[in-house]
């Protein structure tokens, strides 16, 4: 721990956040459906789109209408990709000759991209051949993001209507944000890969001889294609089994910076963007402080924790160095607590495995900052919704606690809306805490853990964690393609997708059909952004604290253990 690694962290957050303010003003006029500097070229194809598709883009659809058609769409996505998967061999581009997923893991495998988590309960490079990958996997990349960015500019409609009636058309959504903002960030961010060494190609591997002589066989395909809409669209689920920490993904110092900008800028972006729609540009500024609040506190636990010697080691006389284990040695410390942090604060495991060599407080940190909705800054989209359904609840506390009707962004908050905010809060905490109990228990659950006791608890409960909370990173102590695990933890994505995004459009239903409120002497001032920011990132650790008490207890119980150990 030195000043150098507090510095990279510092200019890792600050650089994201000030990246995103130009792109979130460019995605605001996306979602508006306003001219920008790509419309010359991509209109027309926009145009042919709907024409093919039939859709009346200026057709606006209700709550109802708008979430029935990402349900049908993702059902849909869910058909083509479990397809794909289990017939694989029938396609071409599968050079390696791999066969098709079987029916479970191809059932885990395709919710888990249609959700934006990228559990990977396999190595892709020994699993899935090109066509796979690149028609099946990265396609599903693309089109999560893009759902979870529509419904945050669905929800931001419903704050800038007065008495409004629709929220947008989920079809004309899709294709814009796919076309106008995924797509574009997507190829120049490829090439960019490219140019710094990351391999794009059809060639199934390379025969490459080491210096003792032995022939050595090297996985090869179309990595930097994937590997950009992965990061940009806070996926996860890489080309190879490691992820970005596997080198032809990350090459070097300059694509880790580069790739843990990419989720980051996006996701703050979609605060932003959201503040120019909804005329309330001060007020994202505060859900930005909260985010970076969260994102910089969690950083720096993970960095404290994982500088330290690993008591277990240090009480043995093994070692008193600090704890290397699954760090990325290229690139230091604080750049492994700065990708942890970012990739379990957002909905994006592309760090697969890592956090399983973390010490229990580090681990603990990162499960802890799924457990409270991937909120800094989250998913594409799916934290900036998150944010505003903390914020919404923080509000009609506060109004409560002074006595008036809470409002946000010129929107009275009742009671319709807070039971749906709450709503979605507890199907993610029964999702993590029913499914952990049943598998803490059932003896076809437990022969998938590779440890027992405190450290045990910690795998069964990340496992659903992450699952739940659509983020897809892993304990590796966890050998979960089985039957049950591959079922389960399909459930919960589901569970954490869905059961959340159907509150959030109702919230939305309830919103756009009431006034647009001016500021009154009883609203809160917009220039009080920043202190309202901070305030709202405290209440959000003590309110996952709070919600999630025995979820944090097993990495906690076990890192106290240590240090008992090693004090003895």
């Amino acid at each position: 721990m030195n000043w150098q690694g507090w510095a990279e962290i510092v200019f890792t957050i600050g650089l994201s956040v000030l990246l995103s303010w130009p792109l979130g003003a460019y995605m605001a006029r996306v979602w508006q459906g306003e001219k920008t500097w790509l419309s010359p070229v991509l209109r027309p194809v926009e145009r042919l789109f709907y024409g093919v598709a039939g859709v009346d883009p200026d057709k606006g659809q209700g709550w109802l209408a708008y979430t029935l058609s990402m349900l049908v769409f993702s059902a849909a996505s869910f058909a083509v990709l479990y397809g794909v998967l289990r017939m694989q061999q029938q396609l071409p581009l599968d050079p390696q000759g791999f066969a098709g997923m079987n029916p479970h893991l191809a059932f885990n495998t395709a919710i888990s991209f249609i959700t934006n988590t990228n559990w990977q309960f396999y190595g892709g490079e020994t699993t899935l051949g090109h066509m796979a990958q690149m028609a099946g996997l990265t396609v599903q990349n693309f089109m999560s993001a893009a759902v979870g960015i529509a419904i945050a500019a669905a929800l931001a409609r419903a704050f800038a209507a007065n008495r409004g009636l629709t929220l947008g058309n989920f079809w004309a959504d899709l294709t814009r944000i796919t076309l106008y903002i995924l797509l574009p960030l997507a190829i120049v961010f490829a090439l960019a890969l490219v140019a710094l060494g990351v391999p794009q190609t059809l060639l199934a591997h390379t025969d490459a001889h080491t210096l003792e002589g032995a022939k050595q066989t090297i996985a090869l395909g179309p990595i930097a294609s994937q590997e950009a809409i992965k990061q940009l669209g806070t996926n996860g689920g890489g080309f190879f089994n490691a992820n970005s920490a596997h080198p032809f993904e990350n090459p070097s110092a300059l694509t880790n910076i580069l790739e843990t900008l990419a989720p980051l800028m996006v996701s703050f972006a979609c605060f932003f963007a959201f503040g120019r729609v909804a005329g309330a540009t001060r007020e994202a500024g505060a859900l930005v402080a909260a985010a970076a609040l969260i994102v910089f506190a969690g950083t720096a636990g993970i960095y404290v924790a994982e500088t330290q010697p690993v008591p277990a080691q240090a009480h043995a006389g093994v070692s008193t160095a600090v704890n290397m284990e699954g760090k990325e040695v290229r690139f230091g410390a604080a750049s492994t607590a700065m990708f942890a942090a970012s990739t379990t604060a957002m909905s994006d495991g592309a760090v697969n495995a890592m956090h399983e060599s973390f010490t229990p407080l580090g681990g603990g940190i990162a499960m802890f900052l799924i457990q409270l909705g991937e909120l800094a800054p989250g998913g594409v989209g799916s934290g900036l919704y998150g944010m505003a359904h903390m914020a919404i609840l923080a509000v009609f506390v506060a109004g409560l606690m002074v006595g008036r009707t809470p409002e946000y962004l010129g929107k009275k908050i009742e009671a319709r809306e807070v039971k749906f905010v709450m709503l979605s809060a507890l199907i993610m905490t029964v999702s993590i805490l029913a499914f952990a109990a049943v598998a803490a228990v059932l003896p076809i659950a437990l022969k998938g853990l590779q440890e027992s006791g405190t450290h045990g608890l910690s795998e069964i409960l990340y496992a659903y964690t992450s699952a739940t909370g659509n983020n897809g990173s892993a304990f590796a102590g966890l050998s979960g393609n089985s039957n049950w695990w591959d079922t389960t933890m399909g459930i919960a994505m589901a569970l954490g997708r869905y059961g959340y995004i159907v509150p959030v459009m109702a919230v939305a239903g309830a919103l756009v059909v009431k006034p647009k409120l001016a500021p009154t002497a009883g609203t809160l001032s917009a220039h009080t952004g920043l202190f309202v920011g901070l305030v709202i990132g405290v209440i959000l650790i003590l309110g996952g604290l709070q919600f999630f008490p025995a979820l944090a207890l097993g990495p906690i119980v076990e890192h106290f253990q240590m240090l008992a150990a090693l004090k003895h």
